[in-house]
Formats: C-alpha cells, sequence, structure tokens
C-alpha cells in the first residue's frame, strides 16, 4: 500500500502483555499487525516496562505503540486486532485488568471519536496512562488527542508510575 492511497486513516495501537515471554509477545504481534492486509506501518516505540494496573499479584507489562496507515474500518481493524490476540494465546475471561498474553487496543483511528458498544475512540483512560501517553509521544511528539487535547500537554500531567524504558 502507498502513502498516496485514498481514504487512509492514521491509526495509533497500544500493544501489552505481561505473560510468555511478553517482549517476544510484542515483537510477534507487532510483525502481525505490520502484516495485515490493509495496513502500513509509519512507526513503533520502544518497549516500555510498567508496573500492572489492576491487581498487584501479576507480573510486570511490558507495552509499545505503534503507528498505522490504514484502509479497514475502525471495527474492521478491531477485529483483526483481537484474531491476533486470540493467535497469541489470549483468553477474554471478562476480568479487567487481569494478565494476558497479548493486549493490542485502538487507541486512536484519525480524528475521530467513536463511540459503540464494542469500540471507545480515543481509548478510555488514554490521557491518564503513562504506559500509553509516553510511548505514543515518542512517536508522534505533535499528536492533538481527539476531545483530550495535545500529547505534550498530556504527558506534561501524567506521572511516570512506574514506567521505565527498556533497553
Amino acid at each position: 500500500m502507498k502513502s498516496s492511497d485514498k481514504g487512509q486513516v492514521t491509526a495509533y495501537i497500544g500493544l501489552g502483555s505481561n505473560l510468555e515471554n511478553p517482549a517476544e509477545q510484542i515483537k510477534s504481534a507487532h510483525t502481525a499487525v505490520a502484516g495485515l492486509a490493509g495496513v502500513e506501518e509509519l512507526a513503533f516505540s520502544r518497549l516500555y516496562r510498567s508496573p500492572p494496573m489492576g491487581p498487584q499479584d501479576q507480573p510486570d507489562y511490558v507495552n509499545a505503540v505503534m503507528a498505522i496507515a490504514t484502509n479497514l474500518s475502525a471495527l474492521d481493524l478491531l477485529r483483526n486486532l483481537q484474531r491476533i490476540e486470540h493467535e497469541h494465546g489470549r483468553v477474554r475471561k471478562g476480568e479487567r485488568w487481569g494478565a494476558r498474553t497479548l493486549d493490542l487496543d485502538l487507541l486512536l483511528y484519525g480524528q475521530q471519536q467513536i463511540d459503540m458498544p464494542e469500540l471507545t475512540v480515543p481509548h478510555v483512560g488514554i490521557a491518564e496512562r503513562a504506559f500509553v501517553l509516553y510511548p505514543l509521544y515518542e512517536i508522534a511528539p505533535e499528536l492533538l488527542v481527539p476531545g483530550k487535547g495535545h500529547i505534550a500537554d498530556l504527558v506534561k500531567n501524567c506521572p511516570l508510575n512506574g514506567l521505565e524504558r527498556l533497553a
């Protein structure tokens, strides 16, 4: 796909894992997302380690953010991300913030604000989560987050909360 293709949207995807070699899970998912039909990779952040958001009796997470250009609809992209999660052993138990092999979140889809039962964009909590904001800022420092403001301002107001960039 060429960057000049019509109908493309820039989307940002958050990647997270804390089970079964998290760094390798992220790298494998990165390759899988980049290989999707209708997707062109634009940028990929460094890997970050963060303490778990939910129950503390689970391993730390490894996180990253990926920017893509896509001609897939937001829902088609979401379905592809969920398929990749499933292929990486993700089991959805209805538990929030539990341990997982892979979590792929559609953070932003162009400048659209989407509020549907199966998809909310910008992603809920995007403005308060260091493990999303810092890698997102790394690859898109001029970004305007719809309804939230400039990424630089969001980062300034978001403590690291134990977030560390991995070597």
